[in-house]
């Protein structure tokens, strides 16, 4: 599509960006509001589904449709992916129950999935390597914007009016953009020689399901040593084998194992891997220092993150124009991920809501600064037919490290705390409740769950029961709670900043090609193909 005229591109692109801006939002607008939904519909116990179903649906869509648009063009599943995305917003707003909310996200997950594989790849469609380095700057800024907007939209929307229009309110932007995308977007004929690889998909598919079920579930609803546990890497492993072997005799496989011949691919997809493990693990903990250890309202707590979006949509923004202009990228993600790091290490001693923001701030310029690099090195070492299934496992990898790192994330948390909490209660400042009345000892056992810290309406309502000449010991013992979490959450701020350090160290051997200005492969360029 690079024969299409300047003005031609830009009224795709400005689709594209529609179309994304569409899924985006609808995901971040939800984060806040997501707690208030679940205690209307009621099912506290199914709550993870919600998350995880999502997670499923979008990370299987996203993997799958990546061979098929290099068969069938990009066109037929953006459109497709923006109707099953309607479509679930439509019907998750009618929930009546929490087992319809999950099916519904599930659908919308699917939709997700499908735009989410071929936007990116139809920017590569459209521009050379050299000229997309400006455009992934860009996208990566319109998910910055919708991360600064949604989480406080989504909170001023489920305060003054029904959760429904939360799924509704941006259906109109979903039409804008299917039409626009409709009529500008070049149709592409279908490869005659291509095949589809049921096998293969089939296999990657309980690959991907076994293993998320396993990371997501593992330390939360099972133990990891656990029959289910095991039983779902077992399963993971035995798909895996089989996947292999079906993709080595495929005519058309859906993930071509050559990619992985490629070292430019497989060292980009494993720092995708690693960057995503460590800063989605350790991001999805930054609320239990904000709301647990600083007592701040979850309302407030969202302006906490709000400097590592806006520092990202910047920082994005100026490195992606920057690479357009000089051709060079390897540079970017070597000075990124160092800044990403000490980001993590503030993290990780911050005593302070002041020390958190300045912590998000310099996490989301690092950020800025090396994350458009990896898809863009991704996109420029494979063949222009291979673009499609070279995003599509860029995104797998991301979104496996994100899940897998906070499934560990979360071990880490809850060792770490159940370790401080016996030194706590062991030390001199323990607390002895067989001394109190049974009745009162009954109702001080809660001050010593550090859950109570994450409700603080709660917490302050139950203090305010209690007598007061045992007001001193509950002080002391919420002291004891927010230290215990504080020191925990060291540790895993210290975890995700070592994942990023392993990261940074694969940067310095990323084989640095040129970024071509065209989309056609050059003879000239074999370091580009398998070594």
């Amino acid at each position: 599509m690079e024969h299409l005229t300047h003005k031609r591109k830009m009224s795709i692109m400005f689709a594209i960006i529609a179309a994304m801006f569409f899924s985006a939002i609808n995901q971040t607008i939800v984060s806040t509001a997501m707690p208030r939904i679940i205690a209307v519909l009621s099912g506290m116990e199914y709550y993870s589904w919600v998350i995880t179903i999502y997670m499923l649906t979008s990370t299987l869509a996203t993997v799958l449709v990546g061979k098929l648009s290099d068969i069938y063009g990009r066109k037929p599943f953006i459109l497709t992916g923006i109707v099953i995305f309607m479509i679930g917003a439509l019907l998750t707003g009618f929930s009546k129950d929490i087992f319809q909310l999950i099916i519904y996200r599930g659908v919308q997950g699917v939709g997700a999935g499908i735009i989410m594989a071929t936007v990116f790849t139809a920017v590569g469609d459209l521009f050379s390597p050299r000229e997309r380095g400006k455009w992934t700057g860009v996208m990566m800024a319109v998910f910055g914007f919708s991360s600064v907007i949604g989480p406080t939209l989504g909170g001023w929307l489920v305060d003054n009016m029904e959760w429904k229009w939360l799924f509704w309110i941006f259906l109109p932007l979903g039409v804008v953009a299917f039409f626009m995308i409709l009529f500008l977007f070049p149709k592409v004929e279908r490869k005659p020689s291509e095949s589809i690889d049921y096998a293969g998909s089939f296999f990657l598919s309980i690959t991907i399901i076994a293993l998320l079920l396993g990371f997501t579930w593992a330390g939360s609803k099972y133990e990891w040593a656990s029959f289910e546990i095991l039983g779902l890497f077992g399963a993971a492993i035995i798909s895996l084998i089989l996947f292999i072997l079906v993709e080595r005799h495929a005519k058309s496989p859906v993930l071509p194992l050559s990619l992985f011949r490629n070292d430019i691919v497989t060292i980009s997809n494993v720092i995708g891997f690693l960057m995503n493990a460590g800063m989605m693990g350790a991001l999805i903990y930054l609320p239990f220092f904000v709301q647990g250890v600083e007592g701040i309202s979850p309302t407030y707590s969202g302006y906490v993150t709000m400097p590592m979006s806006i520092g990202m949509v910047i920082m994005s923004t100026i490195i992606g124009r920057q690479i357009t202009k000089t051709g060079k990228y390897k540079r970017y993600a070597i000075i990124g991920m160092p800044i990403m790091v000490a980001g993590l290490l503030i993290m990780a001693f911050m005593n302070s809501v002041w020390i958190a923001v300045i912590a998000m701030i310099v996490f989301g310029i690092g950020l800025g600064v090396g994350m458009p690099v990896f898809s863009l090195t991704v996109q420029n070492a494979v063949k222009p037919t291979e673009l499609g299934v070279a995003t599509s496992s860029s995104q797998l990898f991301r979104n496996l490290g994100g899940t897998i790192g906070i499934a560990i994330m979360g071990t880490i948390m809850q060792s770490a705390l159940v370790r401080n909490m016996k030194e706590a209660s062991s030390s001199s400042t323990g607390f002895h409740f067989d001394e109190l009345d049974p009745e009162l000892a009954k109702e001080l056992s809660a001050f010593q769950n550090p859950e109570m810290l994450l409700d603080q309406p709660k917490l302050e309502q139950l203090q305010q029961t209690l007598p007061a000449d045992v007001q001193p010991l509950i002080t002391q013992m919420i002291d004891m709670l927010r230290d215990a979490l504080s020191h925990s959450l060291t540790v895993v701020f210290l975890a995700g900043a070592s994942l990023v350090v392993v990261a940074m160290i694969l940067s310095f051997f990323l084989r640095e090609i040129p970024l071509r200005t065209s989309n056609k492969m050059p003879e000239q360029e074999p370091q580009a193909e398998a070594v």
